[in-house]
This record gives structure tokens, C-alpha cells and sequence, in this order.
């Protein structure tokens, strides 16, 4: 199974690697096919990697007409049309049939192409909103890792592109293949869960009432209250209407749900760095039950507390 990896200047050598890492060596297991990787200059001209070396390309567009699988590993700039050639070619490629997949910001390449269009698709978190924006045909899920559609796939952030090839191994070899693959990177076949797990949320930077920014830090040294929104409008000698407009001016959401996300985050580090059981840290988070804190948990995460302490708690 032949793969085409698509190189551009300024393209990041991360994000180059990851396709190459994975399609680039021979990892066959006892008879099991593997792929042959070429990868291709996607434009003319010299190409310097945004770390500031170059790379060299024998081959250009012209072998994506064969492969199987091409892959955009990301973008260098949301807001630049890509080549005309390079949309040609995986238009193309998509037309005969053959898997086309943009990792990270590559997901805007493929949206220039059309190949998204009334599809689900994925990109970075913090460029989701962006792509969402520029292409309103695209359901754009910014909490998956990665997502397959009609031939199509596109992935999230940086890390979560080696999510997305592993996923190829799996799709082309199976699941055996897939799972010795990820032994020999020392990853994890599957990751649980989605972009959820990753994502900050911070105040908005800017924000001129400074009441209320010194009330968000008295609510999370309190998140274990029964905080109601009454309760902490009085705090500010404010209506519950007046504190709730201002309130989602400065953080941009609701009292109700930027509680909730503080104290899952609360909930994180504890799962993170200590030992607690899930009922305790369900009480000193505020979320009364561990029932409580197990659904918010999987609505917000994407998965379950166990799961999240599995993958990034504490060793013993």
C-alpha cells in the first residue's frame, strides 16, 4: 500500500515526522504487508522547515496519482490558499478513490479542496472555531482525536496526527498489526477520550472588572460550597441578571458551566497527583457524589476518572 506525504515550505518537521515515522519503516509483523512511503514536494522551489533547516524532495506532485493514501501532515498558515497544483492533486486522489488525510492544520488544505464539505471533520483545538468559521458546510468536532469520513480523515493537534496514522495501520493491517506497532513507539494503541482532555480553558485576557476576577479565584479556593448564583451575585451586591451578563462577558460562559469545568479541573490534578479515591475527590470538588463527578467527568473528558488516572496518574 503505497502513501504519499506531502512536504511545503515551512512546514513543521514534527508534523513531517510523524507520517514518516509510522509509513517510513519497514515494521512489518511476520508475513503482514507494509506500506511504501514517498514523500513529495507539494510546490517548487526550495524548502526550509520552520525550524529554520532545509529539506530535499526528489519527488513532486506527480506521485500522489498513484498512491493510496495521501497525507497533508499540517498547514503553515490557516489564513493562506494553498497551491492550485497541490488542491488539484488531492481532488484527484480523491476522485480514484484513494484515502486522503489532513493531520493537524492539514485539515484547511483539504477544506480549500472541497473534500470536507458536508463531512465531520477535525483540526487543532485552539484553530477549530477558525476552520468552523471559513468553512460553514464542515461539521467541525473540536473533541475527537481524529475523525474518518467518506474516505476522508482528518485529525487533531500535534500529537494526536500519530493518534491518526496508528489508526491507518489499524484500518489497512488490523488490529494486531496496529497494536505491535504502537509497542515498538512505546505509545498507546488507542487513546481514550479526545481533545477534551487537552484543552485549557482560561479567562479571556482583557477583562476589565477586576470584582469579578477576583471572585473567580474565591470560587475556585471554594469549588467543595454549594455555590448557587444568588449566592455569589450577593458576594457582588449584584442581580443574578446583572452578574449574569457580566460574568459570561468575562469568561464567556455560563456561571453554571464555568463551575462545573472549574471543578472537573480540580478533579484532573487530584486524579493526577494523589491517590484519593473517586468518592473523595467527588466531595472535595464539590460534586457531592462520585455518580455526579463520573457523568460530568465523561461528558466533559471524554472519558471516565479511572481511565483518566490510568493514563496520566501518579505512578506507585
Amino acid at each position: 500500500m503505497s502513501v504519499a506525504v506531502i512536504a511545503f515550505n515551512h512546514i513543521s518537521p514534527f508534523h513531517l515526522s510523524v507520517p514518516c515515522l509510522v509509513f517510513g519503516k519497514d515494521r512489518r509483523v511476520g508475513d503482514s504487508p507494509w506500506f511504501e512511503l514517498v514523500v513529495c514536494a507539494g510546490e517548487d522551489g526550495a524548502l526550509v522547515t520552520n525550524a529554520g533547516f532545509a529539506i530535499h524532495c526528489d519527488r513532486g506532485l506527480d506521485q500522489v496519482a498513484g498512491a493510496d493514501i495521501v497525507v497533508v501532515p499540517s498547514w503553515r498558515d490557516v489564513t493562506e490558499t494553498p497551491p492550485a497544483a497541490l488542491i488539484e492533486a488531492l481532488q484527484a486522489a480523491h476522485a480514484r478513490g484513494a484515502l486522503v488525510v489532513g493531520l493537524c492544520l492539514g485539515a484547511f488544505v483539504l477544506a480549500h479542496a472541497g473534500l470536507l464539505n458536508d463531512k465531520r471533520a477535525t483540526t487543532h483545538w485552539a484553530w477549530a472555531t477558525h476552520l468552523a468559521r471559513d468553512f460553514p458546510s464542515i461539521d467541525v468536532d473540536p473533541k475527537v482525536l481524529y475523525v474518518e469520513a467518506e474516505q476522508v480523515l482528518t485529525s487533531a493537534g500535534v500529537a494526536a496526527g500519530l493518534d491518526c496514522c496508528i489508526h491507518i495501520v489499524r484500518r489497512a493491517y488490523g488490529r494486531g498489526v496496529a497494536n505491535a506497532l504502537a509497542r515498538q513507539l512505546l505509545v498507546s494503541p488507542h487513546r481514550d477520550g479526545g481533545q477534551a482532555q487537552f484543552i485549557s480553558q482560561p479567562v479571556p485576557q482583557g477583562a476589565s472588572d477586576q470584582r469579578l476576577g477576583q471572585l473567580l479565584d474565591w470560587l475556585r479556593a471554594n469549588l467543595v460550597e454549594p455555590l448557587s448564583i444568588d449566592q455569589v451575585a450577593a458576594r457582588l451586591a449584584m442581580s443574578r441578571r446583572s452578574f449574569t451578563r457580566h460574568f459570561k462577558q468575562l469568561t464567556g460562559t455560563t456561571f453554571g458551566q464555568w463551575l462545573i469545568n472549574e471543578r472537573i479541573k480540580a478533579a484532573q490534578l487530584q486524579l493526577e497527583t494523589t491517590h484519593h479515591t473517586v468518592e473523595q475527590i467527588a466531595d472535595a470538588c464539590g460534586f457531592g457524589t462520585s455518580l455526579s463527578l463520573r457523568q460530568h467527568f465523561s461528558s466533559i473528558v471524554g472519558v471516565t476518572p479511572t481511565t483518566y488516572r490510568k493514563a496520566y496518574g501518579r505512578q506507585v
